[in-house]
């Protein structure tokens, strides 16, 4: 069974809300703090990311990135490297557009924010209020309490409706318990603001966000132009995904078409609170939740993730679409970020090393994340099977494991590692990686969920339906079994 990873719809427990008292963002510079110097100076930062970031996107197979600095609010450099494709090889230039994914969060929050300077929304106003059908989007009577501040927090409790006969939202959670990322509830907001607006949502944000802040190349719905201008996604080899998804209609979780320069100018709007009144911004960057307890230092405010460190106080997204990437993190005071979109699957891989060199700190949101590192085990490990295959790949690791410093994959990544060859069509070196993970976790359900789906894809039928069985007696619980087996054994 594929375990969806944090970076897409991450489903998150043990969050419980932060009792403890929390400083609040500000707008403006305070006394209380010093302000903490750049790692680099701009000149050095410039040098750094322009050296290192080619030689890591050829170690991590990133074909194509766009990238922008920003330091005391003003925008010093952009660059752009690599391809748009690795078949045409089409350069990336200053005109390449990247997708957005859910960095389109944030832009849409601000909109929110907007309406409701303008008096048009409530922020603790239940958001079904402003409909007339109070059961049009869940039929749970809990969706009465869920407002716009619960929704760009992500803490409504709101899912999808887990039905093929049914859109209608579920709740996994009473409202405002805790925070779970849900961008269906950011769904449910542009449905109403919609009805509230009488605008599409692509107009709307043109009108509101896009047109007053000069962001010429970005749009929330495909254009003629994209046609030659989009980069292409790539997996985690670098070989390129054909099709291109061209958003008619736009989405406020994640259709917004755009690159890092332009998405800096945003960026910059939300350091200097352009655009919004001054109580409605500190509202924003006041941690509303904390993620979890492992992270004292991280929390979400509305629209985005906040950062609390030595280091100065900082907001922070990421976009992710399994295929292209994009991270922003920006620190409040000294008005420093560094803005970046990737075209490929890796794209986030060397994060780390990217914000070192453009702004330093530490950076506990992109620790939250947990994305795997170019350099980390697992990926060694996939490199040396594509290299010279399972078999001796695996007995290469295994031999190492013995070693006092030998390292130790865990389940879940040697699980992905396994889903990562069936998608290549490496489905030999599949079954040989995921059969090891039964024997080093044998009480695993989800290992052996994964055999079996490796020997469907095999087609060798009766092995596949011994290990969901054997999957099922470890885990009654286990609907994805149950289904295939039923499919299996008609």
């Amino acid at each position: 069974m594929k375990i969806i990873k944090i970076s897409l719809l991450a489903i998150w427990g043990c969050i419980v809300l932060n009792l403890m008292p929390k400083p609040a963002f500000t707008q403006e510079k305070t006394t209380e703090k010093p302000s903490v110097s750049p790692r680099f100076s701009t000149n050095e930062a410039i040098k750094h990311l322009e050296k290192d970031i080619p030689l890591l996107m050829q170690k991590a197979n990133v074909p194509g990135m766009s990238v922008a600095l920003v330091r005391n609010g003003k925008l010093v450099w952009s660059g752009v490297f690599g391809v748009m494709n690795t078949e045409t090889k089409q350069r990336v230039t200053g005109e390449t557009i990247f997708e957005a994914n859910s960095l389109t969060k944030p832009v849409f929050a601000y909109a929110v924010l907007k309406l409701v300077d303008e008096g048009k929304l409530s922020l603790d106003t239940p958001l079904n209020k402003y409909i007339d059908d109070k059961r049009e989007f869940s039929d749970d009577p809990r969706i009465d309490l869920v407002t716009p501040r619960m929704l760009l927090s992500h803490t409504s409790g709101l899912q999808p409706s887990g039905r093929k006969d049914s859109e209608k939202l579920r709740f996994g959670f009473n409202p405002g318990e805790k925070f779970q990322y849900s961008p269906v509830g950011i769904t449910y907001l542009f449905k109403v603001v919609e009805k509230i607006t009488g605008m599409k949502i692509e107009d709307f944000m043109q009108q509101t966000i896009l047109g007053p802040l000069n962001m010429t190349r970005s749009s929330y719905v495909w254009t003629s132009r994209y046609d030659s201008l989009r980069a292409y996604r790539h997996n985690w080899q670098g070989s390129v995904i054909s099709e291109r998804y061209k958003w008619e209609h736009g989405e406020a979780c994640c259709s917004l078409q755009t690159n890092a320069e332009d998405y800096s100018k945003f960026v910059i709007a939300v350091m200097n609170g352009w655009l919004l009144k001054k109580a409605t911004w500190e509202e924003m960057m006041k941690p509303q939740i904390s993620l979890n307890v492992q992270s004292p230092n991280t929390f979400w405010g509305l629209g985005w993730g906040l950062e609390q460190t030595a280091h100065g106080e900082s907001f922070w997204h990421w976009g992710d679409s399994g295929f292209s990437k994009g991270y922003i993190t920006a620190y409040l005071q000294q008005k420093d970020a560094v803005v970046f979109f990737a075209n490929s699957e890796s794209g986030l891989s060397f994060a780390q090393e990217i914000l070192d060199d453009a702004i330093g700190g530490e950076h506990p949101g992109l620790t939250y994340l947990g994305y795997q590192r170019y350099n980390a085990p697992a990926k060694i490990l996939l490199n040396s099977i594509i290299s010279k295959g399972a078999v001796a790949a695996m007995k290469d690791y295994l031999k190492d494991q013995k070693k006092d410093n030998g390292q130790i994959i865990t389940e879940a990544q040697l699980n992905n590692v396994g889903y990562q060859l069936l998608n290549v069509k490496r489905v030999g070196d599949a079954v040989v990686v995921l059969m090891q993970n039964t024997i080093d976790f044998p009480a695993s359900f989800n290992a052996w969920d994964s055999l079996a789906e490796a020997y469907m894809d095999k087609g060798d039928k009766d092995l596949s339906i011994e290990y969901y069985q054997k999957s099922l007696a470890l885990n009654p619980a286990n609907a994805n079994a149950v289904e295939q087996l039923k499919k299996l054994k008609p």
